[in-house]
């Protein structure tokens, strides 16, 4: 079922020291955007690790939460079946927040939250994934 976490997002105030940051302090490499639906840069994902990035959202642009108090965004978990693990979270009584869907990653991803309300995304891997696509040379 569950395979590793994906992804950690954070919100950043200033895109480009965060960059240089992951990139420099850490050793993460920049690997794609993606762009909201008016062509603006919204994520740039960072590679931690084989299938590992972290999400850095234009803090101004946030789309998944309407606080401003804090960077962290959500976490991700990916999932190898990402149906029937929606399925075994219903029959647990756990509430599905947000649908499956496919995301402009090209990936499988539904959102649930914690006890505390904190969101965190279930996401398997597509076929065209963007995140599997830099592995490939």
């Amino acid at each position: 079922m569950i395979k590793g976490i994906a992804h950690i997002a954070f919100q950043v105030s200033n895109m480009d020291k965060s960059v240089e940051f992951y990139e420099d302090a850490l050793g993460c490499t920049k690997k794609f955007v993606l762009y909201d639906d008016h062509g603006q840069p919204w994520i740039i994902y960072m590679q931690i690790a084989e299938n590992q990035f972290i999400e850095l959202f234009f803090a101004h642009r946030n789309m998944v939460t309407n606080s401003d108090a804090t960077s962290y965004q959500h976490l991700c978990i990916e999932v190898t079946n990402i149906h029937e693990v929606v399925k075994a979270l219903e029959d647990k009584g756990i509430k599905i927040a947000k649908s499956v869907v496919l995301g402009l990653d090209h990936n499988y991803q539904c959102w649930i939250k914690d006890p505390d309300g904190n969101p965190i995304e279930l996401m398997e891997y597509g076929f065209d994934s963007l995140q599997l696509k830099t592995n490939q040379k």
